[in-house]
């Protein structure tokens, strides 16, 4: 039961028989909206063929004049997302209350049964967010940490998983501490990184923060390896002891085909508008069912079981893990009940061809860029040390000049925000094996 439903059926809502008269009044207009709303979304077309990737990239509203290779920084949105986001917009639009009423259960069901079918995992492992930085932040935040214990992170990840964990060893008392997961990227190997994971690790090492797909150069880690090396870390740990072992995915999620359980981790952490092409403002917080008492909620949900709790004056009682970390307030609602529709996008497509496609244009771009003469490929070339991000530098040119001149010429990369700074590019599943040649090509005439 949602919070709104609480209310109103225990009587608490101001005005309450005032809206059982509307319910029986004359269909106004208004009413009309909101149903035709309703009945757009349940309508909303999901049996275009998506059998070949012309046809997957006619699902979307890109400009035909450029070449999309910075997905990753923030997705268009595909047919089936954009007319559930209108459909749920109009309904809002024209009657907030009653489509908020008479939906807002349902549809968030629906999210979860999309997302956790997509995942393999249950609905009360997994918590709504609107971020990947809320969700680290609700992660770390949260996370039960006495003091003299250690937080580790590697120096290899993003500003918010750096960030969240000062502030949390901040507020705890723990230490914070980064460590380097390689000494040559252009040499690194699986063993490496789990060798140097394995001897970090100390015995006051509370979690290990690291990133599946790392932003600032493309290395993809062994996250299968980490997770089995902790295992035997933390064999005759106490539960409070064990190293818990958290994943930004923020830059797989929608391309790595992995089962979130099948990778051993404790929790994994990622925003849904990148690599998904989920609605813009979504993400998720998933937790093994052992790992989830190590993190306390922050932000109270609007949980109707939780609502019930303070009005009776207790605690909520037996309310799943994801429920409790999924923060209450009003959000994009739009946003978030469209987010079904992008787990439902890549479920048609196939998850393992959705991987093979970026893989594949991943494993063309380096190779070329390669033979590039005065160019320097930084991500690893090979396939199970990276995924869609293609890191490069350009000799005599800044990462922000060779951006600027690549978009002159219609191609649309990025740049890391790092103190290090490479071009990005990003095969995905709206890219093509031509646009990779063409986006070479205009490398090429830099260099």
């Amino acid at each position: 039961m949602r919070r709104r439903q609480f209310i109103a059926r225990t009587g608490l809502a101001v005005g309450a028989g005032a809206v059982a008269g509307l319910a029986g009044s004359a269909c106004t207009p208004e009413r009309r909206a909101t149903r035709a709303a309703t009945a757009s979304t349940a309508a909303t077309p999901t049996t275009q063929r998506l059998d070949n990737w012309d046809a997957v990239r006619a699902q979307f509203d890109l400009d035909p004049r450029r070449l999309h290779f910075a997905a990753f920084v923030l997705a268009s949105h595909p047919r089936p997302v954009r007319e559930a986001i209108d459909a749920h917009r109009r309904g809002l639009d024209a009657d907030a209350d009653r489509y908020l009423g008479q939906n807002e259960s349902r549809l968030e069901a629906a999210v979860l049964a999309a997302a956790t079918g997509y995942l393999g995992v249950r609905p009360g492992e997994l918590a709504l967010t609107d971020s990947t930085t809320m969700g680290l932040g609700l992660l770390y935040g949260g996370l039960r940490v006495r003091p003299g214990q250690e937080l580790l992170a590697t120096e290899h990840d993003f500003y918010s998983t750096h960030e969240a964990l000062r502030l949390a060893a901040a507020r705890t008392g723990a230490s914070f501490r980064k460590v380097p997961l390689y000494h040559d990227l252009r040499s690194v190997t699986a063993d490496e990184i789990v060798g140097r994971v394995r001897r970090a690790v100390g015995p006051r090492t509370r979690a290990l923060a690291v990133t599946w797909v790392h932003s600032s150069t493309g290395l993809k880690l062994p996250v299968r390896a980490v997770a089995d090396a902790l295992a035997e870390l933390n064999r005759d740990r106490d539960p409070a002891d064990r190293t818990l072992l958290c994943v930004d995915a923020v830059h797989a999620l929608g391309v790595e085909p992995d089962a979130l359980p099948d990778l051993g981790c404790d929790f994994l952490v990622a925003g849904c508008h990148k690599w998904l092409f989920g609605p813009r403002g979504t993400g998720i917080v998933w937790g093994r069912p052992e790992a989830w008492p190590a993190v306390a909620p922050t932000i109270p949900p609007f949980d109707g079981r939780s609502f019930g709790a303070w009005i009776q004056g207790r605690a909520p009682r037996n309310l799943p893990p994801g429920a409790a970390m999924t923060p209450g307030g009003y959000h994009s609602f739009e946003h978030r009940w469209a987010l079904g529709k992008a787990f439902g996008f890549h479920e048609r497509i196939g998850k393992d061809r959705v991987a093979e496609r970026t893989w594949g244009l991943a494993r063309q771009l380096k190779e070329g860029l390669r033979a590039v003469g005065r160019v320097r490929l930084v991500t690893p070339l090979a396939d199970e040390l990276s995924a869609g991000v293609v890191c490069f530098d350009v000799d005599g040119l800044s990462a922000p000049e060779v951006r600027g001149r690549l978009l002159a010429d219609g191609v649309v990369a990025s740049v890391t925000p790092y103190a290090v700074q490479h071009v990005r590019l990003g095969t995905s599943i709206v890219t093509s094996p031509a646009e990779v040649d063409q986006a070479l090509r205009s490398i090429a005439a830099l260099a």
